[in-house]
């Protein structure tokens, strides 16, 4: 039977197709059909067509790397997992009505043709979910881990100065990353000083100074010296409030004037030449 249902789908493919393309985009979240051109939904639509006359014919090593593949490419298009769900369950309504419409089956035919259909893609169901929960779990790990890279990046400006500029709330997590790039850049690079800009911190409060004053004296125990630029107004008004003591750092309103004290500390500053 699993043969007579692969040589049909295969036989009526493009109607199959059509039917099925037509019924999702009429039942689908407009916004995901919208992301992509209509020559892209229905490549993709053909691939998970192939995806379920493969489980019937391919090996399971092929039919494996389909699903792998597919899930890939349904993640990297943003679409839900609902697409999956959806599609599994209006498939084989498809499938299974136009074969009892032009087919001439007994009621013990028709049933086990029912009973094939639920033990064919039971397992297809399953084995899909799991590829995109794999890969969209794969996916936010990689992407959290490039965004970590990126919120407390360490900068080489000069020779033996470095700058990490920070933008965005602080926590706990991010705390823990900025030391280990702070001293793993110093080094990295073997910097005497290293500027934390904190122009871009919307709330320096009691926590996060800690924070800055633990990165700071860890900075020191390396042999570097560390220093706190872009203080705006506002915050040095929360500091002293908080009764928050920073007599250790260096601090400076702007980085410019950072930058102008690091250059100090190893012996340069900035001249202007005449032209």
């Amino acid at each position: 039977m699993n043969k007579k249902i692969a040589h049909y789908i295969k036989t009526h493919e493009e109607e199959l197709l059509e039917d099925w393309i037509k019924h999702m985009k009429e039942n689908s979240d407009e916004r995901m059909i919208s992301t992509v051109s209509s020559q892209m939904y229905y490549n993709t639509s053909k691939e998970f067509l192939d995806i379920i006359v493969s489980s019937l014919l391919d090996t399971n090593d092929k039919y494996h790397e389909k699903v792998a593949n597919f899930s890939e490419n349904i993640v990297r298009l943003g679409w839900q997992i609902t697409f999956l769900t959806k599609g599994i369950r209006a498939v084989s309504l498809i499938i299974y009505n136009r074969m009892i419409d032009e087919g001439n089956y007994t009621p013990e035919e028709v049933n086990q043709l029912l009973f094939d259909f639920d033990k064919w893609l039971t397992p297809i169901y399953n084995q899909l979910i799991e590829a995109y929960s794999a890969t969209w779990e794969r996916t936010v790990s990689l992407q959290k881990i490039a965004l970590q890279e990126l919120s407390a990046p360490l900068i080489p400006v000069f020779d033996k100065i470095t700058i990490m500029p920070l933008v965005g709330t602080i926590d706990t997590e991010r705390a823990r990353l900025i030391m280990e790039n702070l001293l793993t850049g110093v080094v990295k690079h073997r910097a005497e000083v290293v500027l934390i800009d904190i122009t871009g911190v919307p709330v320096v409060d009691t926590m996060v100074a800690h924070h800055i004053i633990q990165a700071a004296d860890a900075v020191r125990l390396v042999g570097a010296k560390c220093m706190l630029v872009g203080i705006r107004p506002e915050i040095a008004q929360t500091i002293v409030s908080l009764g928050i003591n920073l007599n250790q750092i260096t601090t400076t309103s702007t980085l410019r004037k950072g930058i102008e004290a690091a250059l100090a500390f190893t012996n340069r500053k900035i001249v202007s030449l005449e032209v």
